[in-house]
C-alpha cells in the first residue's frame, strides 16, 4: 500500500492535543487534500500558529496523530523531518528575510543548494519568481527598506523557488494596507491555480478567507468547532462562530 492509500489526505490532524502552561490543542481534528486551500481561524490565543507548527514539525503532539506530505511525521527525527521540510515550507509573518541579502539574493539563497540549475537558470528563476509576485523594481533593494507587504511578497518567492508542494502561510495581510493586502490574497490564489499547491493559511483576516479558502477550520479554546467549505460558515448557528462573525462586520463599518 502507499504512502496516499495508507494516508489519502495531504495533511491531516487525528485528535492531536498538546499542553503548554494550559491546554492549547485539544482532541484536535481537520485534512487538507492536496491542491486545497484550507483556512485556519479563530481569537488569538487558539492555537492557530501552534498548528502550523506542529505540521512544520517544530512541535511535536503530546498525543494524537499528525500527517503531512502523506506520511505520519508524529514521531519523526529531525533528519527525517528536514526530508519532509523540502515539500511543505512556511511563509512567516515576518517575512524571516535575510536583512544583509538584497530582495534578489534572498530569492536565490532557495536555489543554491539545488543542482538542477546552472548560475544562469538561476538568475532567470530569480527574475522571473520577482516578476510573477510583481515586485521586479525592488530586486537590488534590501528587506530593511521595504513596506511590510512587499516583504511578505518576496518571502512568498523566497518560498515558491524551492518548488514546494505546500505553502503555509502565517496571518500573511498583517499589518499591510487594503490595497496589498488584495494583491497577496491574489497571489496566493494565482499560485495555487498555475502550480498546484496545497496552501494553510492563517488568518484574522475574513476577506482573505473568502477570496483564497476552499474550507475553513475554526478554532475555540483549541478544539475544532467547525470544518467545513468556506461558503458554509456563515450559516453555522454556533454562538462562538457568530460573534467573531458579527465582530468582523462591526470592526470593518
Amino acid at each position: 500500500m502507499s504512502q496516499s492509500e495508507r494516508h489519502p489526505h495531504y495533511i491531516e490532524f487525528r485528535h492531536v492535543y498538546k499542553t503548554f502552561d494550559h491546554p492549547v490543542l485539544a482532541d484536535s481534528n481537520f485534512h487538507v487534500n492536496a491542491g486545497e486551500t484550507v483556512a485556519i481561524i479563530g481569537r488569538s490565543g487558539v492555537g492557530k500558529s501552534v498548528t502550523l507548527s506542529h505540521i512544520m514539525g517544530f512541535l511535536k503532539p503530546d498525543s494524537g496523530r499528525v500527517i503531512v506530505a502523506h506520511e505520519d511525521i508524529t514521531d519523526f527525527s529531525e533528519a527525517e523531518l528536514r526530508r519532509i521540510r523540502k515539500k511543505v515550507t512556511m511563509v512567516f509573518q515576518s517575512g524571516a528575510l535575510f536583512d544583509s541579502l538584497t530582495v534578489a539574493e534572498n530569492v536565490l539563497f532557495s536555489l543554491e543548494l539545488r543542482e538542477d540549475y546552472d548560475a544562469k537558470n538561476k538568475e532567470d528563476v530569480v527574475n522571473g519568481l520577482l516578476q510573477m509576485v510583481d515586485i521586479t523594481g525592488a530586486r537590488d533593494v534590501y528587506p530593511s527598506d521595504l513596506p511590510t507587504g512587499y516583504k511578505r511578497a518576496v518571502a512568498i518567492a523566497r518560498a515558491v523557488a524551492a518548488q514546494p508542494q505546500c505553502i503555509l502561510y502565517d496571518e500573511p495581510t498583517t499589518m499591510v494596507d487594503p490595497i496589498m493586502s488584495d494583491h497577496l490574497a491574489d497571489l496566493m490564489v494565482r499560485l495555487k491555480r498555475q502550480l498546484k499547491l496545497t496552501s494553510v493559511v492563517v488568518t484574522h483576516d475574513l476577506d482573505l478567507m473568502y477570496k483564497v479558502a476552499d474550507r475553513v477550520v475554526f478554532l475555540y479554546d483549541g478544539g475544532v468547532i467547525f470544518f467545513g467549505a468556506t461558503g458554509e460558515l456563515e450559516k453555522s448557528d454556533h454562538p462562538h462562530i457568530r460573534e467573531f462573525l458579527e465582530l468582523d462586520r462591526v470592526v470593518k463599518v
